[in-house]
Parts: structure tokens; C-alpha cells; sequence
């Protein structure tokens, strides 16, 4: 049995708050990512679409690119394409929404969105399994964090 005093949420707000700005920066990815597993698949066009509607130039060229490796014809940095293309990744559906929703994540991250808005915007939608495997990982980040990482 195992034994805990704090919620897998409440532990991944107190680290976020503990740890340097590239390590915020790397648990709010991390946010993202645990955020896009927790989608049911049948939400997840809806959510591309919110996030390849917000990226810039050229997070779509670099989507674009992702897009091309996978190849699946010749790839438009265009948010039409995007979106068109989105059911025919198959598989890789939920990956192509980690990157895009990590593009806009790093765009707000950049613009001032606070770390705390990011949390109370994510945080609650991810079910309590997959909140402990993320604080696990920020557990991870602490450690590399404050033994020694350049922040």
C-alpha cells in the first residue's frame, strides 16, 4: 500500500512553484502532454483545430514538417492543410496535437501566461492516475532542477 499525504495535483502546483524557469518550462510541456493523453479520441480534431487556429507562421512550417516525415503527401504550411490532414495521421493523431498545443503552450509561456494560469487551466481536466505519472515526472524535474541544472 502505498502511502500519501498530498494529492498528485496539489504536488505537481507545489514543485511547479519550487523550481527554476527552464524547469517550469519543461513541466508545463509535460503538462501539455499528459493534458492531449487524457482527451477522448473522439475530442481530439476538435482540439487541433483550436491549437494549428493559434500558431504563427512558423510553428506551422515546423508542423508542416512534422507532417512531412510522416509522409503523407506533400505538407502545406497552411491551417487548412493542417486541419485536412489531421484524420489521415491515423496513429499519430494525438502526437500531432501534442505539437501543436506545445507550440501554442511555449507562445504563452513567452508572452507572460503565468505558470499558475497554465496549472488551473490543465490541471483539472487530467484524471487523478495520470496527475500521480505526472508528478512523478515533475518529482524528476525537481531533482534535475536543484542538483545542478543551468536555470
Amino acid at each position: 500500500m502505498t502511502l500519501c499525504f498530498i494529492e498528485p495535483h496539489d504536488a505537481i502546483r507545489v514543485i511547479a512553484e519550487s523550481v527554476g524557469r527552464e524547469a517550469r518550462r519543461q513541466l508545463l510541456g509535460e503538462l501539455v502532454r499528459a493534458w492531449v493523453d487524457a482527451i477522448p479520441e473522439a475530442e481530439l480534431e476538435t482540439h487541433y483545430v483550436k491549437a494549428v487556429t493559434d500558431l504563427d507562421e512558423h510553428d506551422l512550417s515546423m508542423l508542416a514538417a512534422w507532417h512531412a516525415s510522416l509522409e503523407v503527401g506533400q505538407p502545406i504550411a497552411n491551417r487548412d492543410f493542417l486541419v485536412g490532414i489531421f484524420s489521415a495521421l491515423g496513429e499519430n493523431r494525438r502526437e500531432a496535437l501534442k505539437i501543436a498545443a506545445g507550440f501554442r503552450g511555449e507562445e504563452a509561456f513567452e508572452a507572460g501566461i503565468s505558470e499558475e494560469q497554465a496549472l488551473e487551466t490543465i490541471l483539472p481536466h487530467l484524471p487523478r492516475e495520470q496527475a500521480a505519472v505526472l508528478a512523478e515526472e515533475c518529482l524528476e524535474l525537481y531533482l534535475w532542477d536543484r542538483l545542478g541544472s543551468e536555470n
